[in-house]
């Protein structure tokens, strides 16, 4: 696993070996990534507030970073994934355009500093997506206008709540991106 684009690209991502953490792949990593730069919201990444939830390794957001993102905040409550997340952060000379918290998704609270960006990469077939997408508008996480990535299994369901405008959806291999516009 590598960061696909921008200014490390190349650079290797540490991950973790067993099924307890997922990373999305390059391949749809840069799928992904050319969709939100170039497909909705036109402006790029350039100096953008970028939250990746489940966030894992950091792929989503590490990546965000390497293409011109600004600030990152990591949202990761497994232990060992958020070692590796940190590691990956040290590695990359990240540490102070990040920030990572150490819980669950749900339980995220309240920002000062809302995000252009939000990533959520949740385990498949939990049901938490969603649950996690209230936590970020209720926390005000997410600034009007944010652009909202879902990562899901490709038959798994996603309802997103009020707030959230369905863009548009690509599948790639046994995951399906579903792009999310919030609006206040």
């Amino acid at each position: 696993m590598r960061i696909v684009s921008g200014k490390h690209k190349g650079r290797p991502l540490t991950a973790p070996t067993g099924r307890d953490t997922r990373p999305t792949s390059d391949r749809a990593r840069e799928a992904i990534f050319n969709v939100l730069e170039h497909g909705i919201s036109g402006s790029g990444l350039r100096d953008a507030r970028v939250i990746d939830v489940f966030a894992g390794t950091g792929a989503l957001g590490l990546e965000a970073l390497s293409r011109g993102a600004e600030h990152c905040t990591f949202v990761e409550s497994h232990g060992a994934a958020r070692r590796m997340l940190q590691k990956n952060i040290q590695d990359l000379n990240e540490d102070r355009a990040t920030k990572v918290i150490a819980t669950k998704a749900g339980l995220i609270g309240d920002t000062a500093e809302p995000c252009d960006y939000a990533f959520l990469d949740a385990p498949y077939h939990q049901d938490l997506s969603a649950q996690a997408l209230t936590a970020l508008a209720n926390g005000s996480w997410l600034k009007d206008g944010c652009v909202v990535m879902v990562e899901v299994a490709k038959d798994e369901p996603l309802t997103p709540p009020e707030g959230f405008e369905f863009h548009k959806e690509k599948n790639y291999g046994a995951a399906r991106a579903v792009f999310l516009i919030y609006s206040r």
